[in-house]
């Protein structure tokens, strides 16, 4: 195989330190023994809370005339935390693969709770002498889910933290230099929760040492990969299936495919589109793959919905004064409608009409053609830092952001989501290119990203950039976030006109 030369200097691997290069297994062990304390804790807790409420509360639903029933509950319990870790254990919730998985494992936490409760109630079933309280055992079920996820979501985002500091991260080489390898090198260099460190590039067609991304350089031909992993001790292999042909493809598998210490990952060629994840499904016993058409699990969905629909009700009461006063002022000040509707994009490209409190004259398209510097500024930004047609109390309500108030009447039709990318209009469509469809795959939202990273202060390329990180990122400890982020950014009004 084909000598490689060590890159030089550790900053040259994106500025990481020379430490982070070798694989810690013991991190990764120690963190799955973390886990494991938490969930014991955990569960120990629910135990323990579930008794005390059920047998130490006047509340009415859980009244027992019963005596002390703390040694039984307690040797129950005893026998009971094994019982329950041993039920997580079998829906793979300590497996590598599932960890810090987000929504994928808390679903698991909730169907391992689940399986729980019912082993407990056929155990009841058939020994009539084990009897226990329903009231107990539903305050167990409920708390398990509760604490089971808390304690995972407060463990996934200290590793986060960690990662940033260079722990738990994996050493990846990329195998094919092409635009789609650079693409995913520099997607996993902005996601440093990902936990993925790429060293560099394998490829037969660019010379040796040659950068070919930021602080990325070429550390030989792919026949040199088996070398690469131990030099570089790299424990994942991506192969940028479109930079390869089949016959090197073939030759890749033969080295890796059956080796347990590297895990090789095959990119599909379209990284582009595949925001929303893939399915893989067997015709005839030949594995085929199809993508989702929309980004967020049906799960996800199903949880974003609810806050959607919460948050926005409570919204709208708690603002219907101030939008019947902003009701009236804009028809005081300019005649015409008091709501202007804006045709935009929803998911899968459906058209709606997105609500705004109407901030400009009604005849502005006749002021704007008396400037043309505005017209020019409108086609590079699609927006007007001083636009003339805009009235006075449209240029206080879009200071504030309050002119995108009635669009939380498109979150209860479902149109929008209160946290999401920014929505935009058919002709707009065309300048995200081959990122369009990535746009189309969650709803457009009333905040999100770009509205708390400088709105209108950034460049359109840099909004096109923020609303992909936002689509692959997505998780609902984000969305919280970025809301809580929304109001402070609307006070300090950057990039508002």
């Amino acid at each position: 195989m084909t000598q490689t030369q060590p890159l030089t200097h550790p900053k040259e691997w994106m500025g990481f330190p020379r430490s982070w290069r070798r694989p810690r297994q013991h991190e990764w062990r120690n963190l799955r023994i973390i886990i494991l304390l938490v969930d014991i804790l955990m569960i120990a807790i629910t135990f323990g809370l579930a008794y005390f409420i059920r047998f130490s509360t006047d509340i009415p639903l859980f009244y027992t005339p019963e005596s002390d029933q703390a040694l039984f509950y307690s040797t129950i319990v005893f026998w009971l935390i094994p019982i329950w870790i041993g039920i997580f254990a079998l829906y793979r919730l300590y497996d590598f693969n599932n960890l810090l998985g987000g929504m994928d494992e808390y679903i698991r936490i909730v169907q391992a709770a689940t399986i729980s409760l019912m082993t407990v109630i056929m155990l009841s079933f058939l020994d009539p002498t084990f009897i226990i309280a329903r009231g107990w055992l539903l305050l167990t079920w409920i708390f398990t889910i509760v604490f089971g996820i808390s304690g995972r979501f407060f463990v996934r985002h200290f590793v986060y933290t960690m990662r940033n500091r260079g722990m738990f991260v994996t050493p990846v080489i990329i195998i094919g230099a092409n635009e789609e390898g650079r693409a995913i090198a520099e997607h996993l260099h902005e996601t440093p929760i990902a936990g993925a460190r790429v060293i560099g590039f394998l490829d037969n067609r660019l010379r040796e040492g040659s950068e070919f991304a930021p602080g990325l350089r070429v550390l030989g031909p792919i026949n040199s990969a088996s070398e690469c992993v131990a030099r570089y001790a790299v424990s994942e292999v991506i192969v940028i299936g479109s930079a390869l042909n089949r016959a090197e493809l073939l030759d890749l598998y033969q080295v890796f495919g059956l080796r347990q210490d590297v895990t090789l990952r095959l990119s599909s060629g379209l990284f582009e589109l595949l925001t929303t994840g893939m399915r893989v499904k067997d015709m005839g016993s030949v594995p085929l793959l199809s993508m989702n058409r929309l980004r967020l699990s049906r799960s996800e969905q199903l949880v974003k919905k609810m806050t959607d629909l919460v948050v926005a009700t409570l919204a709208l009461i708690i603002l219907s004064p101030l939008m019947i006063v902003l009701s009236i002022l804009i028809k005081l000040d300019a005649p015409g409608p008091i709501i202007h509707r804006r045709r935009v994009l929803g998911t899968g490209g459906k058209e709606f009409d997105a609500f705004k409190f109407r901030t400009m004259y009604i005849n502005g398209d006749e002021i704007l053609q008396e400037h043309p510097e505005v017209i020019q500024e409108l086609e590079q930004n699609m927006k007007a830092k001083d636009d003339p047609r805009v009235t006075k109390i449209g240029q206080f309500i879009r200071k504030l952001s309050l002119d995108e108030l009635p669009q939380l009447f498109n979150v209860l039709l479902g149109q929008m989501s209160m946290v999401g990318p920014r929505m935009i209009t058919p002709d707009e469509s065309n300048r995200y290119s081959r990122w369009r469809l990535n746009l189309l795959t969650v709803k457009p939202g009333i905040t999100g990203m770009w509205q708390v990273s400088g709105r209108s202060d950034i460049s359109y390329p840099e909004r096109i950039r923020i609303d992909m990180n936002y689509i692959r990122n997505y998780s609902l400890w984000l969305d919280l976030v970025l809301l809580a982020r929304t109001i402070p950014a609307v006070l300090k009004k950057t990039g508002a006109y």
